[in-house]
């Protein structure tokens, strides 16, 4: 029985480092160090070792040293910039990633990763192995044979000798030919002038190679014959450059090409250090840091009487559930686990229902031996995403009370914006630890179950976990967070107290009137369908409306409209680019934009929502989001309520299907102008402040400044502009921006933001000292203290660095608005718990709150939620809430 062919795989280590650095998006660690190129190469290695399964490999780079080719001809890549600044940097931690990975790699003085390429492949193929050259450089397709073959992974295809015929029109030994007479711009390789690829690839297959064109010149007529009498050394010469050097001096067997194991400590020390999260967690699990072997699992009430004795000697405790959906109203409690100490954790199951599981302690029944230590608020308590967890035991009959900390919630406030608060995520970052993975206890796809159907012993494993690494993230980040006073406060006197507010307005939901949006629904179909037939009419064909290619196709071929900006795939019809085109008039690109908002919301929202409402409640239940936005704003999801357009039509009529519950009304309070009036407040700027204080339009105000009228002769498109302008200098916005979003050109624009700037110089004086600042401490404030640090305002990439300019320009204002709102929200649910007003706070929007209100107290109320609103900060300027009722959202906004 014949052996099966062995298989050397090499990899041109130096072409896949740019083609990393290009492919990934700007990328760097929380100190500012540029990461995207380390990010993907690993990520293209991995991949293409998985995929590929060599029996030997070898990663080849280029030397910085001058090759053979530079002495033959001194411009020999003279066109070549310096690498990126930003690349520099990535250059020796791609080289420790592939001696972590375990794999042999090549790099000689005097010779290219091509010529390395080419004597490897060389020998593995005289010794009978199949060769695969990771590349995506034609040079390498010489090489290419029977047994040798290149893939390219960005492009996922295969290149062998049918298709280098197919590429040049000649066999593989015949490229350094075509390559000879045509040259090769990227290396600077000169070619014949004037001869491109096209032809010298047909000079070699009508005259069989690159001496005999030469040799019959003489009978070539006109231009191109001249050019190849002329040209002939220069030929010659190009195609000595671009040959590979197969008989590089490699010295290595394919017994030396065997990968080592990698390092899979080192490697995780590394992609730590890289913040590299997602590779992290791909790696396999370490020895725990952790001792598993003391958790245990209480079965009798007996044990679960002597565990509650024990949290109840602590100074606090670490709690967490586990249930059957991540959906905390639609889950069932199965099993709650428990830590108070660096040794020991518990877990309760209560629900565990597989053939052959163990008798365990009645919910009801463990639930109220329970009660006692978990609603008295003197009992400290610590949670990860506790609110999900109050939720669920909200819902089986106890409310917490005492919640003092919540890991998730430090870890956003010590690295708002840094991403990774997931326990899985916090525990390989402070502790060295990998968790048992979720997908680990429960299986995955045709074998994954509930987790009421895993094995008590397995749940045990996994559920104490949650509650011992949570208790052991808090002894370590919150002293951490202590020596922040500004993110200190933030974290027990706002995040904290309102986990409880939203756990609360989450477990109230809100009402939707089915039968309208169902009405809303065939009437936006129908809209929907006669834009369809008249774009297809405009067109003059029908077409795919969400096939981009289709639309490119309509646009840039069929209507011969100018194309835009291209892609990897292809002309852009991206929204910016079919803006363009329908500011320049043309009909199909606007009513695509009308067609894709139109069914976007009719998607989203009119037909999504109704599906989402949970027949238990029979109301829909998002959740907000506390650690995401990294301004410190809230979010939310599942469903996003928080995106509906209010300055659309369709968006206010979308509005008009959340109704109250019976009987009752809506009653929607809306903060005026906050972020420009916390702006006036922060730079002091006298003119906005008097403006304000005078309760005069801002941006009727604004208009009138920068376009020296008297405020009653501004125009609604005046000041429309105005409040352009006034938000998008919050947001930094540049003049390039702006004269697009105005329709006004660059220059004009430029002209506004100067005058701006000239009108309120404090604001300027402002904004460019808080960028300063920002600058020298690599972070910015709120007014609070709230903290986001922004390392990539040292980043050598552009990109990045003026993303996080914009940044530290907008999260100051923004932010404390956040800050302002949840203040609000903490007071107004305080208050109404305090009285047992008949109002319930249901929503938060932006700057925005909505209640359901008794009708009779409907005033009374409205006054209350105004004040509360209004005294909660104290400003240079006064804070305006515009509040009132409705029997719908649309009305009461």
């Amino acid at each position: 029985m014949n052996e099966p062919t062995k298989r050397l795989v090499l990899i041109d280590g130096s072409g896949y480092i740019f083609r990393a650095f290009f492919a990934v998006r700007a990328l760097s660690t929380s100190t500012g160090l540029p990461t995207n190129a380390v990010f993907g190469f690993a990520s293209m290695l991995d991949k293409t070792l998985r995929d590929l399964a060599p029996d030997a490999v070898a990663v080849c780079f280029d030397t910085p040293v001058k090759t053979f080719r530079h002495v033959r001809f001194p411009d020999y890549k003279a066109n070549r910039p310096e690498p990126p600044e930003a690349l520099v940097p990535q250059f020796p931690l791609i080289v420790e990633l592939v001696q972590l990975r375990g794999l042999p790699m090549l790099r000689i003085e005097g010779f290219e990763a091509d010529d390395l390429i080419g004597a490897l492949a060389r020998q593995g193929e005289a010794a009978g192995w199949e060769v695969e050259i990771v590349t995506g450089d034609k040079d390498l397709m010489q090489l290419v044979s029977d047994r040798v073959r290149i893939f390219d992974g960005l492009k996922e295809t295969w290149i062998g000798p049918d298709e280098v015929k197919a590429r040049f029109g000649v066999e593989p030994a015949r490229v350094i030919d075509v390559l000879g007479l045509a040259g090769d711009t990227s290396d600077n390789v000169p070619g014949v002038p004037g001869v491109g690829e096209k032809t010298a690839s047909k000079l070699v297959v009508e005259y069989g190679s690159l001496e005999a064109a030469l040799a019959a010149a003489d009978q070539i007529k006109g231009k191109l014959g001249e050019r190849l009498r002329e040209n002939a050394e220069l030929a010659r010469l190009s195609r000595e450059l671009v040959t590979i050097d197969v008989n590089a001096p490699v010295g290595k067997t394919m017994a030396e090409l065997t990968p080592a194991p990698p390092d899979i400590e080192g490697l995780r020390t590394f992609y730590t250090k890289l913040e590299f999260r997602g590779l992290l967690a791909a790696l396999p699990s370490p020895k725990s840091t952790i001792d598993r072997d003391k958790y245990r699992a209480i079965l009798d009430e007996d044990e679960l009487r002597a565990v509650i004795a024990k949290l109840e000697k602590c100074e606090g405790f670490a709690f967490d559930t586990e249930t059957t959906s991540t959906s905390a109203m639609s889950a069932h409690l199965v099993g709650m686990s428990f830590c108070c100490g660096a040794q020991e954790a518990w877990y309760l199951p209560l629900a565990h229902s597989y053939l052959g599981a163990p008798k365990q302690i009645p919910v009801l029944r463990a639930l109220a031996l329970l009660a006692p230590l978990l609603t008295d608020p003197r009992r400290p308590k610590w949670g990860q995403n506790a609110k999900y967890d109050m939720l669920v035991l909200e819902n089986a009959g106890v409310k917490v009370a005492g919640l003092v900390g919540d890991t998730m919630i430090a870890d956003y406030l010590l690295g708002a914006g840094l991403g990774g608060h997931s326990l899985d995520a916090m525990a390989q970052r402070h502790l060295g630890h990998t968790n048992i993975k979720y997908s680990e206890a429960t299986g995955t796809g045709k074998n994954k179950v509930t987790f009421d159907q895993v094995e008590i012993g397995a749940a045990t494993r996994y559920a104490a976990e949650d509650a011992h690494v949570t208790w052991l993230l808090k002894e370590k980040l919150e002293p951490a967070l202590r020596r922040d006073e500004g993110g200190w406060r933030i974290y027990r006197e706002v995040e904290i107290p309102l986990v409880e507010t939203l756990a609360a307005m989450e477990r109230a939901g809100v009402a939707i009137d089915a039968p309208y949006f169902a009405a809303l629904s065939q009437e936006m179909d129908h809209r929907v369908n006669l834009l369809v037939n008249e774009i297809h009419q405009l067109a003059g064909e029908p077409f795919n409306l969400n096939s981009p290619a289709q639309i490119a196709r309509v646009l840039f071929e069929k209507l011969q409209i100018k194309a835009g900006r291209k892609t990897k795939t292809g002309f852009s019809t991206d929204a910016a680019v079919l803006e363009k085109l329908a500011e320049e008039g043309h009909d199909v690109p606007r009513l695509m934009l009308e067609y894709r908002a139109l069914a976007k919301l009719k998607g989203t929202y009119v037909d999504a929502l109704p599906l989402l409402v949970n027949p238990r409640t029979g109301r829909i239940h998002t959740s907000f989001n506390q650690t995401v936005a990294a301004t410190g704003r809230l979010s939310s999801s599942d469903p996003n309520l928080q995106n509906i357009p209010i300055r659309s039509d369709d968006g206010r009529r979308i509005r008009q299907g959340f109704v109250p519950a019976a009987g009752k009304l809506l009653l929607a309070a809306d903060y005026s102008q906050i972020e420009l009036r916390l702006a006036a407040h922060m730079a002091g700027d006298q003119i906005m402040m008097d403006a304000f204080r005078a309760g005069l339009d801002v941006h009727t105000r604004t208009a009138a400044e920068l376009m020296n009228v008297f405020p009653n002769m501004v125009t609604p498109e005046m000041r429309a502009a105005a409040k352009t302008v006034n938000f998008g200098v919050l947001y930094g916005m540049g003049a390039a921006r702006l004269g697009r979003d105005l329709g006004i050109g660059t220059k004009k624009a430029q002209e506004f933001i100067d005058n701006y700037f000239a009108r309120f110089p404090k604001l300027r004086a402002w904004l460019d000292r808080t960028l300063a600042e920002a600058r020298e401490r690599g972070e910015v404030r709120t007014i609070l203290g709230r903290r986001r640090p922004l390392p990539d305002l040292t980043s050598a990439d552009p990109a990045a660095r003026s993303a996080a300019e914009r940044a530290a320009i907008n999260t100051p204002v923004q932010g404390s608005a956040a800050d302002l709102i949840k203040l609000a929200m903490l007071s107004l649910h305080r208050r109404i718990e305090k009285e047992k007003l008949p109002l319930t706070m249901i929503l938060q929007v932006h700057d925005e709150l909505v209640f359901e209100v008794e009708p009779g107290a409907a005033e009374e109320c409205l006054a209350i939620v105004k004040k509360e609103m209004e005294d909660v900060m104290e400003l240079a300027v006064p804070i305006v809430v515009e509040a009132k009722t409705g029997a719908n959202w649309r009305e009461a906004h």
